[in-house]
């Protein structure tokens, strides 16, 4: 064999190698495990923008929406197991085809409703435990560079951040955290919804700074998801920077690596 020969053969094996990588990147990403990079500030404090993580695809079964541009040849779902109520989810938006990621609040068959900044579910009130406050830096965040909102408002840069939390506890005893901003805000008084068959309701932590179901897809919100729509659950923060850039190692949250999202 010539050295051209050689070379080629080499040159050869290094494409199949790659193409063998990205295939099983591929059937990983679509069967197993999605990335997903938190954007925004609807998830606040479970979930903050710069965090990390991979979305366990195999909770809910799969649909069209498993794969990437929505291409899986699904129809409805296959292999499909319930989610619960509390469980935070990636899900493909209704209309614009763009993921998000909220917490599951309302069930088929549900009601839903906002009195005053507290969830009424199916005319119950849920229980809601002060806990403390959340306080963060007012600064930008991301590389998108939000800034955050405060109910301590105005602040300026650098200042103390301040939103009150609470602990909000679901009829199923599903725990978890909750921000308010501002009483009397949009979402804070809502008509009763009704949770259709095959759909779900999904509301974001940090409650008067999220677009969820609480608001019609018409002006930017998501309305009721369908179940094809669910992409999966969200378990683990992997990973997790406060800067512009994960490149940025001083501004890495290493308390937050390897967290578990409730």
């Amino acid at each position: 064999m010539t050295t051209k020969e050689k070379a080629q053969g080499g040159l050869m094996e290094t494409v199949k190698t790659v193409v063998y990588a990205l295939l099983l990147a591929g059937v990983i990403r679509t069967l197993f495990f999605q990335p997903f990079w938190i954007p925004s500030g609807s998830m606040k404090d479970t979930l903050l923008i710069g965090d990390f993580l991979f979305v366990n695809k195999m909770a809910y079964g799969y649909s069209q929406h498993s794969c990437p541009w929505s291409l899986c040849p699904i129809p409805g779902r296959i292999l499909a197991s319930e989610p619960e109520r509390g469980d935070v989810v990636v899900f493909r938006h209704p209309v614009n085809g763009s993921d998000f990621i909220k917490r599951l609040i309302g069930l088929p068959g549900d009601t839903v409703q906002m009195r005053n900044g507290v969830l009424f579910l199916n005319d119950a009130q849920v229980p809601l435990t002060p806990a403390g406050e959340f306080v963060e830096t007012f600064e930008r965040q991301g590389p998108v560079g939000h800034m955050p909102r405060c109910a301590n408002a105005p602040v300026g840069l650098g200042g103390e951040c301040v939103k009150p939390r609470f602990i909000e506890t679901l009829p199923n005893g599903a725990e978890h955290a909750v921000l308010n901003i501002e009483t009397g805000g949009f979402g804070d008084d809502t008509p009763v919804f009704e949770v259709p068959e095959g759909h779900y309701f999904f509301m974001g932590d940090n409650r008067d700074n999220s677009q969820d179901s609480r608001f019609a897809q018409a002006v930017g919100g998501v309305g009721m998801v369908p179940f094809e729509n669910l992409i999966g659950r969200a378990d683990r923060v992997m990973f997790s920077s406060a800067g512009s850039s994960m490149l940025a190692f001083w501004t890495w949250r290493a308390d937050r690596f390897f967290e578990g999202i409730e």
